[in-house]
């Protein structure tokens, strides 16, 4: 079957997708982006991704442009376009074709690109097992925007997952100026202890991650504790538990983490706790609600 792809207001085979090299989103990665994942044919809160990309496009000028376009019909055509009951989805928006940085204060047309491949799930036994994690070199700034948004310039993110792949790790944990923990290079991050949960807040210079906020329902549906704050490294001895949450793995029990010194960090017994997995339940039944 022909890969599908929607850019710019047409469905097209993916061998006669271009993209202009005066784009700014390919020379200075001025774009933003968002990764869905579809259950059953469904997009699994097409709503909200596409919301959270809009207010992005509204703080660094990208939405009078986008007046028009509808980005959720864009998504559920290209799903459908390619026959996919379970798949992986991203949608890009950049700024499109400018002639000069004398440009960037016209409207110009943006580019508008949404993919949608095949996803075959982590094996049940990543998630019996959970991920590792080191401390990144890289560091988030809590009074950057761009660190509030999903942009297509990826790079420290990038940077940092790079860092864990050659370490041996699953992941990376980024701090910010301040040493406090922010996220993952590719997810956010919940911590376990008695009183309930504890996530990095916004205000630590975090990405508000679709599946965070869900997470944030989830508990409290549950009458789980949750508050958003501040953490330091060396306060991770004191939580039970913890995990990382993204659109595509879910919810992904975090067992141990590696600091910049090479010193192991064991979360709680070193396994998937019982709050964790309480959670990964709630998580895959609401999806199994909200896309059957």
């Amino acid at each position: 079957m022909v890969e599908m792809v929607y850019l710019n207001g047409a469905l097209i085979p993916r061998s006669q997708a271009k993209v202009s090299a005066f784009d700014f989103g390919f020379l200075y990665g001025y774009g933003l982006f968002e990764t869905m994942r579809a259950y059953h044919g469904k997009i699994f809160r097409l709503e909200q991704h596409v919301k959270r990309l809009l207010d992005s496009a509204k703080a660094i000028g990208l939405d009078a442009s986008l007046k028009g376009v509808d980005l959720n019909k864009a998504c559920i055509d290209t799903l459908k376009a390619n026959s996919l009951p379970d798949a992986r989805l991203r949608l890009t928006v950049s700024r499109g074709e400018v002639d000069s940085f004398l440009g960037l204060n016209i409207r110009a047309m943006p580019t508008v690109l949404v993919t949608a491949r095949s996803y075959l799930p982590l094996p049940s036994e990543v998630y019996r097992r959970g991920y590792r994690v080191c401390v990144s070199s890289f560091r988030r700034y809590s009074h950057s925007l761009l660190s509030r948004l999903k942009t297509t310039n990826y790079l420290v993110s990038l940077l940092a997952k790079a860092e864990a792949e050659k370490s041996g790790m699953d992941e990376a944990l980024l701090l910010n100026e301040d040493g406090f923990i922010t996220e993952g290079s590719i997810s956010n991050v919940f911590l376990v202890e008695q009183t309930g949960l504890v996530t990095p807040s916004l205000e630590c210079g975090i990405l508000p991650g679709v599946t965070r906020e869900v997470v944030l329902e989830l508990a409290k549906t549950l009458k789980i504790k949750a508050i958003e704050g501040e953490v330091r490294l060396d306060d991770l001895g004191r939580f039970g538990e913890a995990f990382l949450t993204n659109s595509v793995m879910e919810v992904m029990p975090l067992v141990e983490v590696r600091d910049t010194d090479g010193k192991i960090i064991t979360i709680g017994s070193g396994k998937p706790g019982k709050i964790t997995k309480r959670l990964m339940l709630a998580y895959r039944e609401l999806v199994e609600r909200e896309t059957t």
